[in-house]
């Protein structure tokens, strides 16, 4: 049997198919369809499936990874969505928390609202700050609201009252109201979507659910219809911003969850690849066609953050802490008005893509300057089903950057190349250096289109001296989408001073949150014996604004238990911020609980064969041309031809259908079992065992 993972990139989709009895994994690569993911995603069901000759009978896995709910909130293409809230709470959704998108830039706009203000409603309730209704919500003037707001052409209904975290009932009326009168409606409770403090991110997240709601409804269904009609039976997972997958039903209810769940898939994909590979501490470096995601992991856990923001909106759900830069491989280059050379934000993206496409586009993009230093084949990708002119590129070059700048052409590029690097490199230092890890304690798992052309001289710039290279780094997001858990986080505030809190309380807030975890595994069919929870506590200095997240011990929690966790926050604390104060007042905040679906995972397959030196392998010679020795006349090999190789010298070119890999001077790498390339960014110490 099979299982197949599909990811939709603003570039390329990329679509993995895996044998679950012997582990080897097939990957395939096709433009997507922007205008509909949907068609893209079925045609690479369709044209992976026939060109690896399996039977669409034998799927008994489908995920999908997409990017509607990002593009949604990026084109403001989301459902006509109204707000029911707290009297004189109406703005709070405009005013938020009183600070800029860019401190430092005064003219920089906020980002739009997704509701405006004519959708903004009131109802006169409270609930007290300890729980209490001191106003019962009036359901007349619900139904009052709720008439007025059908003759408005309203889609989907957001409802958030202050304090409903503590005491729901006044947002169930609404509700049960809303159910009653309005069925059809799209509708998200803040009580249900995000029951925890602090109201404008609880709101924010709140409305990102219900103005992605209807949109992604009918999409999933969509979806639905089109694999359907090249004969897949399965329901396809969909993944989340917190690594897992969930339902389609799920996926329905809190599409809010697959915001930013793009890099996600990734992130997971390189942690099951490195694993494998005997590496626990990583840097994952995703670099794609319009932008770089990082990310850390330590001891095989991704890091997991509250605090992202969706396009500039707060959401509020948890998700794995990845930061982006606009650096891609269709980045564009050009020259600002003080004469500095500067590489994107802006994109050529997938059309018209990069110069050497010949689809309009005049400016030269960082795959630009890669095929002007000979860093990619010259006259065609994607295993030869794209053909490129690389003069095109070159000419690209010359005019807009080279000449302006009194370059060669080849300077130029390699100027392309080193301000990009820079970007990326400044990415990692936010991820490590910035959080008190020091980069060469990790290994950089390279993948993305356009992330082995780059990773071993960003690795050499950061100090990193091992890279992995998976075997096919350009659909990595797709291998990770058959790894992934079913996930669900569950929160519950509780604001417990430490010294005041016992092994009791503790257990009393994690223990409804686990059981009403363990009823969603059972509605999403996973068996008892593959249900695993995850609990972590959120703490701070009392007066502090944000919160740092510490481990529960599985069990109950016993007074041990809580001594480890102060010290546990002591440690987070000073790694963090530089300090810790044994003496200051620590006071619980948050406590999250992850029920987990695992999914079994098939081992990945092993090379069988060996080869003592390369040779077999070249298909070619090129010059190439680097910074550090200038053109040089190099070896480019078919990455499909290595065996288990213990050593193969740089610099070198590695060529593969979805991605190239640049070996630069005195450095090299082996093919481990798994044929991953191993790659030693600083040439130092011997290949194969003796490693």
């Amino acid at each position: 049997m099979y299982r197949i993972g599909i990811d939709v990139g603003g570039t390329f989709t990329d679509v993995t198919l895996l044998n679950s009895e012997t582990g080897a994994y097939y990957t395939y690569k096709l433009s997507s369809t922007l205008h509909d993911q949907s068609e893209a995603i079925a045609n690479g069901t369709k044209e992976t499936l026939a060109l690896y000759g399996v039977p669409v009978e034998q799927l008994e896995y489908f995920g999908h990874g997409t990017t509607v709910a990002t593009n949604m909130i990026i084109e403001r293409k989301g459902a006509k969505t109204a707000l029911i809230t707290t009297k004189g709470f109406r703005d709070l959704l405009e005013i938020g928390r009183q600070t800029r998108p860019s401190l430092y830039d005064i003219m920089e706009d906020k980002p739009e609202t997704l509701v405006r203000r004519a959708l903004r409603c009131e109802v006169d309730e409270r609930t007290m700050a300890d729980g209490t209704i001191l106003r019962k919500v009036n359901r007349d003037e619900v139904l009052r609201v709720l008439s007025q707001l059908k003759g408005k052409g309203v889609e989907s209904l957001a409802v958030c009252f202050l304090f409903s975290f503590l005491n729901p009932e006044n947002e169930r009326i609404v509700e049960q109201c809303i159910k009653e009168t309005w069925p059809e409606v799209y509708c998200s409770v803040s009580s249900t979507i995000l029951p925890e403090f602090r109201e404008f991110e609880r709101l924010s997240t709140t409305v990102i659910n219900s103005y992605l709601g209807p949109r992604m409804k009918m999409y999933i269904h969509n979806l639905q219809d089109r694999i359907r009609q090249v004969g897949v039976r399965v329901e396809p997972y969909i993944t989340q911003s917190n690594g897992g997958v969930m339902s389609i039903s799920s996926t329905i209810q809190t599409p809010v969850q697959t915001a930013l769940s793009g890099p996600s898939a990734g992130v997971m994909g390189a942690i099951y690849i490195a694993k494998a590979a005997g590496f626990q501490d990583i840097i994952t470096y995703d670099m794609g066609g319009t932008s770089t995601d990082v990310s850390l992991v330590k001891g095989g856990i991704a890091e997991y953050t509250t605090k992202r923001k969706v396009c500039g909106l707060p959401s509020g759900v948890p998700m794995i802490d990845v930061h982006a830069v606009g650096a891609g491989g269709g980045s564009i280059a050009h020259i600002d008005n003080a004469g500095a050379l500067k590489v994107g934000p802006e994109s050529a993206g997938a059309n018209p893509g990069p110069v050497a496409y010949n689809l309009g586009n005049e400016q030269p993009v960082v795959t630009d300057a890669n095929l002007v230093l000979g860093r990619i084949n010259p006259h065609y990708v994607l295993g030869g089903r794209l053909k490129i002119d690389a003069q095109l590129s070159r000419a690209a070059m010359k005019k807009q950057i080279a000449d302006p700048m009194g370059l060669s052409v080849e300077a130029a590029a390699q100027g392309v190349i080193s301000v990009v690097n820079s970007n990326m490199a400044r990415a990692i230092r936010v991820i490590t250096v910035e959080k008190g890890h020091n980069p060469s304690d990790f290994t950089l798992v390279a993948y993305g289109g356009a992330g082995p052309l780059h990773a071993v001289h960003l690795a050499q710039e950061m100090g990193i001296r091992t890279v992995l290279i998976p075997p096919a780094p350009g659909a990595l997001c797709a291998l990770g989408l058959l790894t992934a858990d079913i996930k669900k986080s569950y929160v519950k505030t509780a604001l417990i001073p430490y010294d005041q809190a016992t092994p009791e309380q503790i257990n009393q807030a994690v223990l409804p949150l686990m059981e009403e975890g363990s009823r969603w595994l059972a509605s999403e069919n996973v068996p008892e014996q593959r249900r695993q929870f995850h609990n972590v506590a959120e703490m701070r200095y009392v007066g502090q604004n944000y919160e740092l997240q510490v481990e529960i011990p599985a069990g109950l929690v016993d007074q041990a238990d809580l001594d480890r966790m102060k010290e546990d926050f002591f440690r987070a604390h000073e790694m963090n911020y530089g300090y810790y104060n044994p003496n200051a007042p620590v006071q619980f905040v948050n406590f999250r609980s992850e029920a987990i679906g695992q999914v079994q995972k098939p081992r990945l397959a092993e090379l069988t064969e060996h080869m003592e030196t390369p040779s077999g392998a070249v298909i070619d010679h090129r010059d190439v041309y680097f910074e550090e020795s200038g053109l040089v006349r190099c070896p480019v090999y078919d990455r499909s031809k290595f065996g288990r190789c213990p050593r193969v010298d740089g610099p070198c070119i590695v060529e593969q259908m979805d991605s190239t890999t640049v070996i630069p001077p005195n450095t090299w790498f082996e093919v481990d079992i798994h044929g991953n390339l191993i790659v030693n960014a600083f040439g130092d110490g011997k290949g194969g065992d003796e490693a």
